[in-house]
């Protein structure tokens, strides 16, 4: 079939509900923005140190490891910052392993820090080797790796890496960004020897943007800076030990705390496993929907955050973005320079396997508009037999 163009029509697309199917900021549940309908509260208020608290306790059942969280009014950038800052004393070297836009972040991260910084890489779309990584992290005293790459949609074996880094540098020291993976993938990191995690409100715990999370190993707490020389707001000694106490150092967004606390009951109501297998079998089914369309995963190895798809000849990432845009559907193409290379679709959010479910009746009408010839239903069909 071959431009059906009663794929966007312009007397239904007004009536589409408008959706946010990419990998963050994510669609969020109604009861969760009703928190932020409340009256003002205060943070110094008994209520607001119990949410604090609470939202810590859930943040740390949710990693399922006795971690220790730190809640920064900050976007996941600013929460690996401070992990970074006041885990890494100045001067020290720092392997920053990279596969794509947001692990490069961190390596530009510690080179303006001025760490003794120096990177293992893979080129975009692939994934990073764990003897690699290890090999370059001989010696140095912090690792800085990427779990899920938004960018590529690669899901890099962080046990892999981790086992074989720690094996031959035992008092490493590895930050990880979780960012679209904690609550979304299966991480085990007591298990694995990951002593810092870091994720962010706006994507697998399905809240407004605004918050990052640090979640400190009980290990690694006993070699954090006293008060270190590039941070202040972001002192996570300080901010850890205030937080512990039900105190912040600085005025947390309290109101996006409450929502979180909220947001996290929905996540926390079926076992760790259970969660990570249905967002697995989510994402599956969207890879499933666009390699039916002719669109297969960029990965090898993909995360379940997000379906990072590469469109079929002759149509780019950019003219799948604009057209699902054009239909109320908000999707990302590739981050620069492969904006034409991909493009990207989740279910991170407040989403089902129903949703998913739809993205892929949504990009068939999408692949029609652009003139993709594809037979009606194979999308959706191949999202069900993922789903099962």
């Amino acid at each position: 079939m071959l431009g059906m163009t009663d794929a966007a029509r312009p007397d239904f697309t007004p009536l589409n509900r408008e959706r946010l199917i990419a990998p963050g900021p994510v669609e969020v549940a109604p009861n969760v923005l009703a928190e932020l309908a409340q009256p003002q509260m205060h943070h110094r208020a008994q209520a607001g140190i119990a949410k604090l608290m609470e939202a810590r306790e859930k943040l740390t059942r949710l990693l399922g490891d006795p971690y220790d969280a730190v809640i920064t009014t900050s976007s996941g950038t600013g929460a690996f910052e401070g992990a970074l800052v006041s885990t890494t004393p100045g001067g020290a070297k720092v392997v920053n392993a990279q596969a794509g836009k947001f692990s490069e972040r961190w390596g530009e991260m510690a080179r303006r820090f001025g760490y003794d910084a120096s990177l293992v890489s893979k080129p975009w779309g692939e994934v990073l080797d764990p003897q690699e990584v290890a090999d370059a992290a001989r010696g140095a005293h912090t690792l800085l790796i990427t779990h899920s790459e938004t960018s590529t949609g690669a899901l890099h074996d962080l046990e892999a890496i981790a086992r074989a880094a720690k094996a031959q540098n035992p008092d490493l020291i590895i930050i990880a960004d979780g960012i679209t993976s904690y609550g979304v993938a299966e991480l085990r990191p007591a298990a694995w020897g990951v002593d810092v995690i870091v994720s962010g409100s706006q994507k697998g715990t399905a809240t407004p943007p605004g918050l990052g999370f640090v979640l400190f190993s009980p290990e690694v707490q006993a070699r954090m800076i006293q008060n270190p020389e590039r941070g202040f707001y972001l002192d996570m000694t300080r901010e850890l030990a205030g937080q512990k106490a039900g105190n912040t150092p600085q005025t947390p967004a309290i109101n996006l705390i409450y929502a979180l606390s909220t947001a996290l009951d929905r996540l926390l109501s079926v076992p760790l496993e259970v969660l990570w297998a249905e967002q697995r079998r989510k994402t599956d089914a969207l890879i499933a929907a666009g390699t039916a369309l002719g669109a297969p995963a960029w990965a090898p190895r993909t995360s379940p955050a997000v379906a990072v798809l590469t469109p079929p000849s002759g149509v780019t990432g950019r003219q799948v973005a604009a057209q699902l845009a054009a239909m109320g559907q908000r999707a990302l193409p590739g981050q620069a320079p492969h904006e034409d290379t991909v493009f990207r679709v989740s279910t991170m959010g407040y989403a089902d396997r129903y949703d998913a479910l739809a993205i892929a009746g949504i990009l068939e009408d999408a692949f029609s508009a652009l003139g993709v010839r594809f037979e009606r239903g194979v999308a959706v069909q191949a999202a069900w037999n993922a789903l099962r």
